[in-house]
């Protein structure tokens, strides 16, 4: 029996690459597909991805429909995990066409092509906890969206989630909560908190430090996605994937403190309209089918401040 074919989209995204390795490390045949944009952080860091982890990865953007047939008629993928987005709550304030251009045009895209194939691949695709907005009633439970999404980022992936319900494709969503840990994007929290307490420059705390956040560590996120893709789901379903756990935004700027053995020089704001004041995953149905988070804030960050450090050369 021939192995199984994955194409990863963001492939050399801070998800997308060490999923790629793990696939790959499981025996499948595993293609990456990214356009090495630089959206909010220098593509350097794509490419040392590709580098350190010998990624088989395309350039390849999403938005050019003919580009991404010549891909998926090529190697033809028995299974599609669709990562690839403008990511950036915040960022997306002011730049809603462009949202809409790249996150839904491009899923159009996708979605097209699969329905062209004659073996239409399975599809699995990433979402966020952003979807739930102002959702009142914690912790979130896949079933109970009824607050409005704060932002273009929120609402073209809660777009997605329509189109992909509605595209005639085997299609199973996940629901990423706050993802953080080694290789991860530049333009988050943990690296720019770690980055500015090292260099002594200040940081920003929105909302006056009163935030919680459901972080929840890539090799978790890499367990769930990986459930997912070796079950048979009944198609449309969609899932949290989170830590399951509240952690206050100030206990995470003491942890990054502590592994990085300086104070913090706060710079405390306002709150951001683009921002969530909380965010926490009910996982009941994804522990249903075998998940289990292992990694808690301390130990995530631990191993994040570990790896900055090497990649920074920081003594």
């Amino acid at each position: 029996m021939k192995n199984q074919k994955v194409l990863v989209t963001g492939g050399a995204g801070f998800i997308g690459s060490q999923l790629c390795v793990r696939l790959r490390d499981a025996g499948y045949e595993v293609l990456g597909l990214d356009n090495f944009n630089d959206h909010l952080y220098d593509p350097s860091l794509k490419y040392d991805r590709v580098m350190e982890f010998k990624l088989d990865c395309n350039v390849t953007d999403l938005c050019d429909i003919d580009a991404l047939r010549r891909d998926m008629n090529f190697f033809k993928p028995d299974m599609v995990v669709h990562l690839a987005a403008l990511a950036g709550v915040r960022d997306s304030f002011g730049k809603e066409r462009e949202y809409h251009r790249v996150n839904i045009g491009a899923v159009q895209n996708l979605i097209d092509v699969c329905n062209e194939m004659e073996d239409k691949p399975r599809v699995i695709y990433a979402s966020t906890s952003s979807v739930y907005g102002g959702t009142k009633v914690l912790p979130w439970v896949e079933e109970r969206v009824d607050g409005h999404q704060l932002n273009a980022y929120a609402y073209t992936k809660y777009v997605n989630e329509c189109q992909f319900l509605n595209s005639g494709l085997f299609t199973n969503g996940l629901r990423f909560f706050t993802v953080y840990g080694p290789w991860g994007r530049p333009d988050m929290a943990l690296f720019k908190f770690t980055k500015n307490i090292l260099d002594g420059t200040e940081i920003e705390v929105y909302n006056y430090g009163d935030m919680k956040r459901d972080f929840t560590y890539i090799d978790d996120i890499l367990d769930g996605i990986e459930i997912v893709l070796k079950n048979e789901l009944p198609p449309g379903e969609i899932y949290n994937i989170g830590r399951g756990k509240q952690v206050e935004l100030m206990e995470f700027v003491n942890a990054i403190e502590q592994n990085c053995g300086k104070e913090a020089n706060i710079k405390m704001k306002p709150r951001h309209p683009a921002d969530t004041l909380e965010t926490w995953s009910d996982t009941t149905k994804l522990q249903e089918l075998g998940y289990m988070p292992k990694v808690d804030v301390e130990q995530g960050i631990e191993e994040f401040c570990s790896w900055y450090k090497w990649y920074n050369g920081v003594n």
